[in-house]
């Protein structure tokens, strides 16, 4: 009778251990791509080199490398290399494979998905606009601005100047008379004809040349405009492109720095405090300095800079923050680093020639020292804050008699009379609130307006991850709601095998007022009540607050959408492609409901017939 072996005649084989010499040994000398594994298969780091070989040799061989890559390289199991053509594409695939896998060992940058741009748009009126998303051809666009506030502070002004329409086309082409904004001189009101093709063509010009740096030549422009009017006896004319010369002169002294040529140039700076890095990125348009912004890198922070030069630091975020965005001809940087593949794959992106230049003098060496410093500013305020932080979570820690406590989450639910439900999760881990980690559970399948089902669905769908070992867990969880909310989520987290996480049910106490929050914990009979000065109490405030404005954002969108697709489907013959054209043609139902019957013609699907049906409806 066959029997099977047992386990001391047939052990069970053990993986090679990974040998560096021999590995390296087999390595050509050619461009490529590396990535360094675990014994668990998870990749460690991702690293480029133009000769692989070399690079792949220097982690072993060197004895003066940091902490930081001793440790990375302790936990090496394997490496698994791509060989590339040139440097330049294994750049790429490296900001590919980075973006992509989020290795524990390199510097990562929080990639922010679009910046704002300006935008005239190709109408016969062009309209002015803060635009972020895809650009056409027909528009113009300016920019991109660092931040929103930056870039509507651009529109605003240009309005004060120009007077160039602002509002949407479905609010343009319905108007029979000046809105508020002609009244208050922010539009020349096109909309009804109180100004000329002519004229407002010329403001579009001017405007465009004020954002292409040539103030001069604008200014210029309407001095003579304003001579010739006076000659000819025009003098409203006149006084109106006066006022035109003041606001200008006004936006000149007050809006950006400037610069006598018209250049567009992005600084990049990378400063260094108390081993926190941060790199500040600066925008000029035009000549003009738009204003900046400050990125922190992970893996980096909190004593993981060891080893960390700034130029590595500064490489990282020039290849995951330009590659497929916009990049301007010129960048300027404060640390002098290796600029040949980065230079190749911009040019090719863009278009045109991309330099990127460190030795500066003049008013491009002003600008990367007011970059420098801003990012030293930004460190300094990082600093104090995580101090806050930190002092609030020990309150916190101190409070609860949980000394481990690090992360935290929090539960809320949003509806409208039982409508569209929304539970959101928001999540507190390392002194500070971590968006990307944000999470919101449509509900559905319930009781509308139960609370208690909405919970419990909503932590069933979070945390049935934890029992198979995927997510991250918390060490408190927080239930914006009294004692039912508070009792769901025990039975759930008892359910899922998880009741050694320590829940606390948030109720706004007697009197509802900031201050006055009782904590309802599940081992204690009476309710926890901090003193309203106490930090502990703020930071569950902190979160409790955004779980709440994070639940309602959700729940408004989804209950927007749904009315919106709800009133259109009463109306038949309007399928769901035909609602979808209606809704793109006239930027939502608001544009809808006031479009005429002509209008609503000229969308694709829409016949004349279906146009005065869904008019009639809809009025």
């Amino acid at each position: 009778m066959f029997s099977a072996p047992s386990a001391s005649i047939c052990p069970v084989l053990k993986q090679p251990e990974f040998d560096p010499k021999n590995f390296v040994a087999s390595l050509p000398l050619l461009p490529g791509v590396y990535r360094m594994l675990d014994d668990k298969g998870q990749v460690l780091y991702v690293g480029k080199a133009a000769q692989l070989k070399k690079r792949v040799a220097s982690y072993f061989q060197k004895t003066n490398i940091s902490p930081r890559i001793r440790l990375m390289v302790s936990h090496i199991a394997n490496i698994e290399v791509t060989v590339t053509r040139t440097e330049a594409e294994a750049l790429l695939l490296e900001n590919n494979l980075i973006k992509t896998l989020k290795p524990r060992y390199n510097i990562l940058f929080r990639d922010d998905k679009s910046y704002p741009y300006i935008v005239l748009t190709g109408h016969r009126f062009p309209r002015l606009t803060y635009y972020r998303g895809a650009t056409e051809k027909r528009n113009q666009y300016f920019g991109p601005y660092p931040n929103a506030y930056a870039a509507k502070e651009s529109v605003q002004l240009l309005q004060k100047i120009f007077r160039i329409r602002t509002c949407e086309d479905s609010v343009f082409n319905n108007r029979t008379r000046p809105c508020l904004l002609h009244q208050i001189h922010r539009c020349t009101a096109p909309c009804v004809g109180l100004i000329s093709d002519e004229d407002y063509a010329a403001d579009i010009r001017n405007a465009t040349l004020l954002l292409q740096g040539k103030q001069g030549e604008v200014e210029g422009k309407l001095q003579q405009a304003m001579q010739d009017a006076a000659a000819s006896q025009h003098y409203e004319q006149a006084a109106a492109l006066r006022d035109q010369l003041q606001a200008l002169h006004t936006v000149q002294q007050k809006q950006f720095v400037e610069s006598g040529r018209a250049t567009d140039a992005d600084i990049v700076a990378v400063a260094e405090l108390d081993g926190g890095l941060c790199v500040n990125l600066a925008m000029v348009r035009g000549g003009r300095h738009l204003g900046d912004k400050s990125f922190f890198p992970q893996n980096v922070y909190g004593g993981n800079a060891e080893g960390q030069a700034r130029g590595e630091v500064l490489e990282a975020f020039l290849a995951q923050h330009y590659l497929s965005r916009s990049v301007p001809p010129l960048i300027i940087t404060s640390e002098e680093i290796a600029t040949g593949p980065l230079e190749e794959l911009f040019a090719a992106q863009a278009g045109r020639k991309v330099q990127i230049r460190s030795g500066v003098s003049g008013e491009r060496r002003q600008w990367l020292e007011m970059a420098l410093q801003n990012a030293v500013l930004a460190l300094r305020r990082q600093s104090e804050q995580r101090a806050g932080q930190g002092a609030r979570l020990e309150a916190l820690r101190a409070a609860l008699e949980l000394p481990q406590l690090a992360r935290i989450e929090c539960f809320d639910i949003s509806h409208t009379m039982g409508e569209a439900t929304v539970a959101s999760c928001v999540v507190y881990d390392n002194l500070d609130m971590r968006s990307s980690e944000y999470r919101r559970y449509n509900i559905s399948g319930i009781t509308p307006g139960d609370d208690y089902a909405a919970m419990r669905q909503a932590l069933q769908r979070r945390y049935q991850k934890l029992q198979v070992d995927e997510g991250k867990r918390p060490e408190l969880v927080l239930i914006d709601g009294g004692a039912g909310q508070l009792g769901v989520a025990c039975e759930v987290m008892n359910e899922l095998g998880l009741s050694d996480i320590q829940l606390i049910g948030v109720a706004k106490g007697p009197e509802r007022k900031a201050g006055m929050e009782q904590l309802l914990l599940p081992q204690r009979e009476k309710p926890l009540q901090l003193p309203p000065d106490s930090p502990a109490l703020h930071l569950i405030q902190q979160v409790r607050d955004e779980a709440h404005r994070f639940a309602i954002s959700g729940h408004r969108a989804r209950r927007g959408k749904a009315r919106t697709a709800s009133v259109l489907e009463e109306i038949g013959g309007v399928g769901e492609k035909r609602r979808r054209n209606l809704l793109a043609h006239f930027g939502g139902l608001k544009g809808v409901q006031q479009a005429s019957p002509e209008e609503l013609e000229q969308v694709e699907g829409i016949s004349p017939a279906l146009a005065q049906k869904i008019y009639q409806q809809l009025h």
